[in-house]
């Protein structure tokens, strides 16, 4: 029997997930050398699902794909050498078709001792919070920004870190000789004030200051520009550089962060090439002691879009990265709405209040209680027309007139929640978790006005039952209740767990409250799965609703599914 190329491939990946480790572990290249790794698996074969509108059109006929990679790190005293094979053939359903292929897009190698670290290759670095510079990978979002070339880091001085990268990111499978992309040149630099001066280094007042300056290099002083019929040919900044400054300060349990990040004229695919400077500021101030933690953060970005392909209106090849300040919430109802992080202009405040009563007390009785509080609020900024005949981010011009920190009246998101954690007894916990959501949908995702704003409650219980120390039952219970969208949600799951290798679970999510009665569907999901040391094992098969998946306010769109999924992770 003759096995196609495709087939071949699978075989031999998942042939590696089991002799990878045992050979590696056989022996050694080298003595005292160190070979570590890990490798993933996610596969499905897609179900069709008449009511979900899912036919095999649909998937193109294509119903078994797969994501996989194996990342292998060989290391011997201060030398260290890797890669990473990814396939996915195809992609699942959800992420970029781009992806689709197989092959080796990461690999480096890397020496370091007390006073430098070089790197040649593919490699993820972060300037400060990110607003300058940060690349990094993100395997559930199917992103990866890595550059490849060189990056230096130096240790000249004690307290002294200076850093300087060289190189074009990934975009996908195109080859890197693809001057499409720009060339990423940064230079960066921490002052630990504390360490250099050893008058200082008992002082109690930790100060920290950094500064960044990058640049990306893209060729094209021209560009053709399509808009509303008419052909627009604009110059384009060949050079376009982003610096700015940090500075954290720590006083015993105070510590506070802020940033400043300044971007000179950008015009690109996601701003409507205006040439406006972008600027951002982001601060974070926190407090803990015994007991009680406090976390306030503030953000305001105009205009901060920054890529080394300027017509790329994707995720990808993002130079910079702006942090976000929203709740990243791990239950189904609670993640329904999340926000993604608005480059052209928002100015965010957020604070969380975190208390623990402990046993023995008024309020935490004989076993504790745990209190977290937060509240976060985005809005749009401030943006008035250049003059009475420019409309605002009109192509190929200023853009539009701001202030520092002006908040527009639009809300862009919303969140106000608290969550409860209450042990009863030795052997039952609770939390519980209220929250209210405003999540501007038209803003987000980037409709035209054909949404509008939605408002959620949402009420989780999870409730946990601890049989015997290795057996563990767990119950979940969630409702979300809305007008708008596609109404209100049901939810319940029930978990099965025996430490430490195995997990049952059953659960289903129930839009009962969809306005067309044909679409009040239940997805639900029964799902298995094993743990021998570093090697897990998961099987579900059900359906998937329909939304979106964020990480750190960068985000994914996640088609209705049904199928049944493999996941096998493992490290070595």
């Amino acid at each position: 029997m003759t096995l196609k190329k495709g087939t071949l491939l699978v075989v031999g990946f998942l042939w590696s997930l089991c002799i990878i480790p045992g050979a590696i572990h056989a022996q050694d290249i080298l003595k005292g050398s160190e070979v570590h790794g890990s490798t993933q698996l996610d596969a499905v074969y897609y179900l069709q699902d008449n009511k979900m509108g899912i036919t095999d059109s649909t998937l193109d006929g294509k119903l078994m794909r797969m994501n996989g990679f194996t990342e292998v790190n060989y290391s011997l005293g201060n030398f260290t050498a890797g890669l990473r094979f990814e396939a996915y053939l195809p992609a699942l359903t959800g992420y970029d078709v781009q992806n689709n292929g197989v092959g080796v897009p990461y690999f480096y190698a890397n020496y370091k001792n007390d006073f430098i670290d070089i790197t040649a290759g593919n490699f993820y670095e972060q300037f400060g919070n990110g607003m300058m510079l940060r690349t990094y990978q993100e395997w559930t979002l199917g992103y990866d920004n890595s550059i490849r070339g060189l990056r230096v880091k130096v240790m000249p001085y004690k307290g002294i870190t200076l850093k300087g990268v060289y190189g074009v990111q990934r975009y996908y499978w195109e080859p890197y000789k693809d001057y499409n992309r720009g060339i990423v040149k940064g230079f960066d630099a921490d002052f630990y004030l504390n360490d250099m001066f050893t008058s200082l280094s008992d002082a109690k007042v930790k100060l920290t200051l950094g500064g960044s300056f990058v640049s990306d290099y893209q060729q094209g002083k021209t560009k053709e520009i399509a808009d509303n019929g008419k052909i627009y040919l604009l110059k384009m900044p060949e050079n376009v550089s982003n610096y700015g400054g940090r500075f954290n300060l720590n006083i015993g349990g105070f510590n506070w962060f802020t940033e400043y990040a300044h971007k000179i004229n950008d015009p690109n695919a996601l701003n409507n090439y205006i040439y406006k400077d972008g600027n951002g500021l982001f601060t974070n101030f926190s407090y803990s002691k015994k007991g009680l933690g406090i976390s306030l953060m503030s953000k305001w970005i105009d205009n901060m879009s920054y890529k080394s392909d300027r017509t790329i209106a994707n995720n990808m090849v993002n130079i910079n990265y702006l942090p976000s300040i929203t709740k990243e919430h791990t239950y189904a109802l609670a993640s329904m709405y999340p926000y993604a992080t608005q480059p052209d202009g928002e100015v965010g405040i957020s604070g969380t209040v975190t208390i623990h009563f402990p046993k023995n007390s008024t309020l935490g009785g004989k076993t504790g209680l745990s209190i977290a509080a937060n509240f976060s609020q985005v809005n749009g900024i401030n943006k008035t027309a250049l003059n009475d005949t420019t409309m605002v981010n009109q192509l190929g011009t200023l853009g539009y007139n701001t202030s520092f920190y002006s908040v527009g009246s639009e809300v862009y998101y919303q969140d106000a929640n608290i969550e409860v954690t209450k042990k009863f007894g030795k052997n039952w916990k609770g939390i519980f978790t209220y929250l209210y959501q405003t999540y501007n949908k038209d803003i987000i995702e980037g409709h035209a006005n054909d949404y509008g704003t939605i408002y959620s409650q949402i009420g989780i219980a999870d409730i946990s039952w601890n049989i015997t120390k290795k057996n563990n039952l767990r119950f979940e219970f969630q409702g979300l209740w809305t007008k708008q969208d596609k109404g209100n949600w049901a939810a319940a799951l029930v978990e099965y767990t025996v430490a430490p290798a195995w997990f049952l679970s059953v659960q289903d999510q129930w839009n009962y409250g969809n306005s067309d009665s044909g679409q009040q569907l239940h997805y639900y999901l029964l799902s298995a799965g094993y743990t021998n040391h570093t090697t897990r094992v998961a099987l579900s098969w059900g359906r998937q609703r329909e939304g979106i998946i964020c990480v750190g306010g960068v985000c994914r769109y996640v088609p209705a599914a049904n199928g049944v999924t493999l996941t096998v992770t493992s490290s070595f």
